[in-house]
């Protein structure tokens, strides 16, 4: 079964949705409670092995897990490039244009947060301070996730892909690099990526017998 046939069954359908939901969610308690005051809420200091957890857990939605995620299913679904080159470029589309053109230099919670000591932060993790929306890591957790439900109709696969994409979004508030609406950014970019880039591959598909054909 193709990856296109899998974006209409109920694992991506639900993966979608839910991706969907949990930014609407945080987005909306964004702006009811106070961007501020949810970061607070979602800060708080976890304890020396929540520390470790999350400062490793990051690193799930660094843009270099796209190499050996992409290699991965490139090679065992090769025909299906289109998707995962569209995924990959989208999303970092996404996140560089809301980061550099539509929110340039927007705060993060260390340079704007008060009292500073409210912040609970990690030793040894470097802070910025700077180009806060969207959460860039939370983008690309969640497009791997929603990209691997694509190839794997597999209830295994979405729930622990979600488990790692959440991980990793929530890390970036647990290691105060992020607003809760950032990971909210993040979470619609990811849903707004995989649905282009299933429209690419499905025109990429419809036009390749005719290419072929004239070659």
């Amino acid at each position: 079964m193709t990856p296109l046939l899998h974006a209409n069954k109920p694992v991506f359908k639900l993966g979608l949705g839910l991706t969907i939901g949990l930014a609407c969610l945080m987005m909306g308690i964004s702006f009811g409670m106070g961007k501020h005051e949810f970061f607070l809420v979602l800060n708080g200091n976890g304890g020396p092995i929540a520390d470790v957890f999350f400062s490793w857990a990051t690193y799930l939605g660094d843009g270099l897990i796209w190499v050996p995620i992409g290699i991965l299913i490139l090679w065992k679904f090769r025909q299906k490039w289109v998707l995962v080159f569209a995924t990959i470029l989208l999303s970092t589309l996404w996140v560089n244009i809301g980061k550099r053109v539509i929110y340039p230099n927007e705060q993060r919670p260390t340079a704007v947060v008060l009292p500073r000591s409210d912040i609970h932060t990690v030793p040894g993790i470097e802070l910025h301070t700077q180009n806060s929306f969207p959460s860039g890591h939370t983008t690309t957790a969640f497009s791997v996730f929603l990209l691997a439900l694509c190839f794997w109709e597999s209830w295994a696969v979405f729930f622990i892909g979600l488990a790692l994409a959440s991980a990793a979004a929530y890390s970036r508030v647990y290691l105060a690099q992020h607003f809760p609406l950032d990971l909210a950014g993040g979470m619609l970019g990811a849903a707004l990526t995989l649905v282009l880039s299933l429209r690419a591959q499905a025109a990429w598909t419809t036009k390749a017998p005719s290419v072929h054909t004239k070659t």
